[in-house]
């Protein structure tokens, strides 16, 4: 997957449009990039470091086709946010910095971690809301989840249910409801969690929904 999206990174407007065209589904992956907090009309703040003008533009692209088409979407971490900007929500540009006062806080990422902790991906609970795609998935209305990151939604975008909350509040997981395609988008990392059950029906549904619409499209 990784030189397939080096190379639609790399295309031109006009051959990016081409490439999606045969495309039946997307999955948008985490970054170490942050979103242009430009695009959903914020300032800078000082955490926010590293911007990818490519990735933002491609995402959106991406994105914008994918509901003109009516094609499934699974967004994660970096992905889960700017779908959320895509339909004009907003981000945190750093929780710990942002929000440090939190209750019940929980560490989501190294920004979160004391002077000398140990790095890398974080666990912690999250909470899903009953009758959504993730708690059908998850078979509960909770679930323990790896994170890896320090931005998260603020406002959530226009027709984005959010369906997955940290224990601090901090929005986790979010789902299209404005018509009946398939878009899912989950702060954390379920392509590092291999073993997990939650995580393989996941991509499990993500791949069935791909399928259906290659399906009815062929139909056409």
């Amino acid at each position: 997957m990784g030189n397939r999206w080096k190379f639609l990174l790399e295309q031109a407007p006009e051959h990016l449009a081409r490439q999606l065209e045969e495309l039946d589904a997307f999955v948008l992956p985490g970054s170490p990039a942050d979103v242009n907090p430009s695009r959903y009309g914020a300032s800078k703040h000082p955490k926010t470091n590293t911007l990818d003008s490519n990735r933002d533009a491609t995402d959106e692209a991406i994105l914008a086709h994918a509901f003109r088409e009516s094609k499934p979407v699974l967004a994660i971490c970096y992905g889960c946010q700017i779908l959320n900007v895509h339909l004009k929500g907003s981000l945190i540009q750093d929780i710990p910095d942002v929000r440090p006062n939190r209750p019940q806080a929980v560490p989501h990422g190294t920004t979160d971690l004391a002077a000398g902790a140990i790095s890398g991906d974080q666990q912690h609970d999250a909470a899903l809301s009953a009758g959504s795609v993730l708690a059908r998935l998850a078979g509960s209305t909770s679930a323990h989840i790896n994170s890896s990151h320090h931005q998260a939604i603020d406002q959530p975008g226009e027709k984005l249910r959010v369906t997955a909350h940290a224990p601090d509040g901090t929005i986790e997981g979010v789902e299209w409801t404005g018509d009946s395609n398939w878009i899912v988008g989950v702060q954390w990392h379920p392509e590092r969690m291999p073993d997990d059950l939650f995580a393989q029906r996941l991509f499990q549904q993500f791949v069935a929904a791909a399928r259906a619409r290659e399906a009815v499209a062929h139909k056409a």
